[in-house]
């Protein structure tokens, strides 16, 4: 990349920290007053209104800053663009957490250039901390009041001395996977049920070894494949492929990701 472009990329990640972080910051009012007012898509899973006011913020504050940007997002699809450059924008990733009242989602803000995710954001308001990255600049990870730090992956070494995370059983079972679930539930020290963007948080700051998911969208990764890479962490499919767009993601400290997919695959 270009001294021109890592210019580019920079501002855009200046934006969108700051965006992101207001986003997140606007759910937490209904957050905190519980039973957030909940629509049923027409896929079967639900959308708070919070959610898409979120959206649309980031949506209008992208328009603003970079006209020429691209952006998808979860609510309102895609927005054509002309400069290389696409936002990918999940508002609420974890929305079964957000309506539960439990603290455990985050806002995500990645950007693409020419197809290649250059920039990830995870704020995770309930819990007062954000992660974000940028290619070759590393991963940073801050908790509020405080100074960011370096974000770093794990060093276990050993399979059967990780602590694993997954966001749910059922989706081991849609897959047709529960063999490959018992096996790694028996193969690993630890598994836990902390899924959605928080789970992959916890690798990427070293307090889990991996994170296992089997049914996602290409907005619930964009932001955090660049933020566990740059981590010194792994980010691939299910099959091992380093990809946004595999509908699954398992993400580990890089040590452990060729034993974990051998697990995981059988």
């Amino acid at each position: 990349m270009t001294s021109a472009k890592s210019r580019e990329v920079d501002a855009r990640l200046r934006v969108g920290l700051e965006i992101a972080l207001k986003a997140a910051d606007g759910t937490l009012s209904a957050f905190y007053k519980g039973n957030p007012k909940t629509i049923t898509k027409s896929d079967g899973t639900p959308v708070t209104l919070t959610d898409r006011r979120a959206e649309r913020f980031l949506r209008d504050s992208i328009a603003k800053a970079f006209p020429r940007d691209g952006v998808l997002g979860e609510e309102y699809g895609e927005t054509p663009g002309s400069s290389g450059f696409r936002w990918i924008i999940d508002p609420i990733d974890g929305t079964q957490s957000f309506i539960r009242g439990v603290p455990l989602y985050g806002t995500l803000v990645g950007v693409e250039f020419e197809k290649e995710v250059c920039i990830g954001v995870m704020v995770l308001p309930a819990l007062e901390e954000y992660l974000y990255a940028s290619r070759g600049n590393g991963a940073w990870w801050a908790k509020k009041g405080a100074r960011p730090k370096r974000a770093k992956v794990s060093a276990t070494v050993r399979l059967e001395e990780a602590f694993v995370c997954m966001t749910s059983v059922n989706t081991f079972a849609l897959r047709d996977r529960m063999a490959a679930f018992e096996q790694l539930r028996s193969s690993v020290k630890r598994m836990r049920g902390w899924g959605d963007c928080y789970g992959f948080a916890l690798v990427a700051t070293g307090r889990a070894d991996a994170m296992l998911d089997g049914v996602m969208s290409s907005w619930d990764l964009a932001a955090i494949k660049p933020i566990i890479e740059e981590a010194g962490g792994r980010f691939t499919d299910w099959k091992g492929v380093p990809t946004i767009y595999g509908k699954d993601a398992v993400a580990t400290n890089s040590k452990l990701h060729g034993a974990l997919l051998k697990a995981l695959n059988g």
